[in-house]
């Protein structure tokens, strides 16, 4: 019996005895609800214990006594109790409860089967389907959730709790789309629900509908000036729309009604960032960390923080903290131990796994020759986009895509970009060979050089590569990519442009459809081998930060990129190359934080290339 047990027995003895009238576990039973209600939960315990002392089997108050431990989170006693009252009367709402606390216990599977078992007992019961719809989501089951989700809705069209749990179901399934109508309903039901407009605002912001967005928070703020969470929004929303200066008044607003607010300390830190007021940025992450010591996104913010400053030290270590996102969810789970540099790892077997994106995978690949030199055979997992260009990689025992589901023993394994933290990298320690990618097969560069025509470097025009936009759904796509008719001023210099932007969105392919000055073969781009080999015929390559830009600088060949005024950390501050690519050339955003001024010098050292490459030919 622990100590708050204890003080319960002790109270209960000194407690007046139950009237005359209400001397039954029935009527001490319901004491114990109404004090559970009321919050008074020491004197519900009193309650459930006078009844128990009379009907040790009743089934109400054990139940009782399973929600009582439920709320104090001693989730070993609830399943117990709550056992205990099934054994006696098998409802519907215990296997709920049940279901509850192991769920609290981590025991997905076991509270899976007692939700399940809930629904059949009580089948017309929007809670019970509810609970279901959690514990499937819980095992990664969002498609059968959302089902059960639903389900609840059908039998309950007015539960703002189903409406809520459909539309987040429907955004972990990537149809953001479909789940604003659930959202909508949920603001109907609920107006101004801090939980419906946090979801609303992200499923609008997934949908780069920020003004959208923005309209719904400052309607919310407008209702309740005390609304933090909307403050909070509309400071995130503002960042997105690059207005960093009002994103920061809107985020004090929030840490005004709410200091402690850690989401708002975390967003400032980022704007901050983004501002370059580094120092007020660390600051904020370390007040996150003092008031929440596992926060991931403080301890990854810091993190990339120090990278982005150089201090490599401080930043690997703190990148670890990326497993503990939300987004790094789709890292398997190995019961085999991670690789952190300490172990001896020749004659093993080591797997380096993917764990970020394609240019990430890129960048680091050229550690993985370093793993197989301290004797370790590598088999190496990579998104199935880039296994073709990878396989070839020195060092390289096995090359998997990241879709092959089984995988061979091995001994440890160790994420791809840990390895400069496994290696200890400083600045001045980066393995920067000019390029360290396989080479693409001759037989294919050849196709290439046919398709675009001969080629004599020194005495015709200068064939550019263009690439204007990554990946859409990326966190900072707002600030990385451009729109195509940006690069138009270009486009009337002496060279020959060749795309190879792959998936241009509408507005950019109408802008290319128009245009007689680019080729466009990107149609036969099938996989980076194929780009590669591309790449292979061009003299340069201009691109904002994505996969091709990395894709080419690690082919060695010459590469200049087009950053904001915020890069990645990679890309490090106030220089002009890199120390991870000596081909590339960085062409960054100024305190204005546009790209127009940045296209402008562009073009002028465009022109004065192909001013020397003439000069060459005379």
């Amino acid at each position: 019996m622990n100590r708050r047990e204890r003080r319960a027995g002790a109270r209960a003895s000194q407690a007046k005895p139950p009237s005359p009238g209400a001397n039954t576990p029935a009527a001490a039973y319901e004491a114990g609800l109404r004090h559970l209600r009321t919050g008074q939960y020491l004197d519900a315990q009193i309650c459930c214990q006078q009844a128990l002392a009379i009907d040790p089997g009743h089934a109400e108050t054990l139940h009782l006594m399973g929600l009582l431990s439920l709320q104090s989170e001693q989730f070993d006693h609830a399943v117990e109790w709550i056992s205990r009252a099934l054994k006696q009367d098998p409802r519907a709402e215990y296997l709920y409860s049940l279901g509850t606390a192991l769920r609290r216990q981590g025991r997905l599977e076991d509270a899976l089967m007692a939700f399940d078992k809930a629904v059949q007992f009580k089948p017309e019961s929007a809670e019970l389907w509810i609970g279901l719809g959690r514990a499937l989501g819980d095992l990664k089951r969002p498609a059968d959730a959302l089902l059960s989700f639903q389900h609840a809705l059908k039998l309950n069209p007015r539960h703002w709790d189903a409406a809520l749990e459909c539309g987040a179901a429907l955004c972990v399934l990537g149809r953001a789309e479909e789940a604003l109508p659930y959202f909508r309903l949920c603001m109907e039901l609920q107006p101004n629900h801090p939980a419906t407009l946090t979801s609303l605002t992200r499923c609008l912001l997934g949908l780069k509908r920020l003004d959208e967005a923005l309209v719904e928070n400052q309607r919310a703020y407008a209702h309740d000036s005390g609304n933090a969470d909307a403050c909070d929004n509309i400071g995130i929303i503002l960042e997105r729309l690059g207005r960093e200066d009002e994103a920061l008044i809107w985020l004090d607003r929030a840490l005004a009604l709410r200091p402690d607010f850690i989401d708002t300390l975390n967003n400032r830190a980022l704007v901050l960032g983004r501002l370059h007021r580094f120092d007020e940025a660390a600051a904020m992450y370390r007040r996150v960390e003092t008031l929440d010591p596992d926060n991931a996104q403080a301890k990854l913010g810091l993190g990339l923080l120090h990278l982005l400053l150089g201090d490599f030290e401080a930043g690997w270590s703190r990148h670890m903290a990326r497993f503990k996102m939300s987004s790094s969810a789709d890292y398997p789970k190995f019961s085999e131990p991670m690789w952190q540099g300490e172990e001896n790892i020749d004659g093993k077997t080591i797997l380096i796994h993917v764990d970020e994106g394609l240019g990430d995978t890129i960048q680091f690949a050229r550690y993985v020759p370093l793993v197989a030199g301290c004797g370790a055979r590598v088999i190496l997992v990579v998104l199935d986009a880039v296994r073709p260009l990878l396989s070839g990689l020195s060092g390289v025992w096995k090359c998997l895509p990241f879709s092959a589901g089984a995988l061979p023993p091995f001994d440890m394994h160790c994420p791809l970009s840990s390895l400069p933290m496994v290696f200890g990298t400083r600045l001045d320690t980066i393995p920067s060979e000019i390029s360290y990618l396989p080479a693409p097969p001759a037989a294919r560069v050849q196709v290439w050089q046919d398709r675009l025509g001969r080629h004599e470097k020194l005495h015709d025009k200068l064939r550019v590569g263009l690439v204007w936009s990554g990946n859409p759904q990326h966190g900072n796509d707002h600030n990385r990519s451009i729109p195509l008719r940006m690069l138009l001023p270009i486009l009337d210099t002496d060279a020959t442009f060749v795309s190879l932007q792959k998936d241009p969105r509408p507005e950019d392919q109408a802008v290319l459809q128009q245009r007689n000055d680019i080729v466009d073969l990107t149609a036969e781009l099938t996989d980076f081998v194929e780009t590669a080999a591309l790449i292979n015929c061009l003299d340069l390559v201009i691109s904002v930060d994505t996969s091709v830009a990395h894709l080419a600088a690690a082919l060695g060949r010459p590469t200049w990129i087009l950053l904001p005024y915020a890069p990645d950390y990679r890309w490090l501050l106030d220089r002009d190359d890199s120390p991870w690519y000596p081909t590339a050339r960085l062409f960054r955003q100024g305190k204005t934080r546009e790209y127009a001024s940045v296209l402008v010098r562009v073009r002028s050292e465009l022109e004065a290339l192909i001013s020397a490459r003439r000069g060459t030919r005379r």
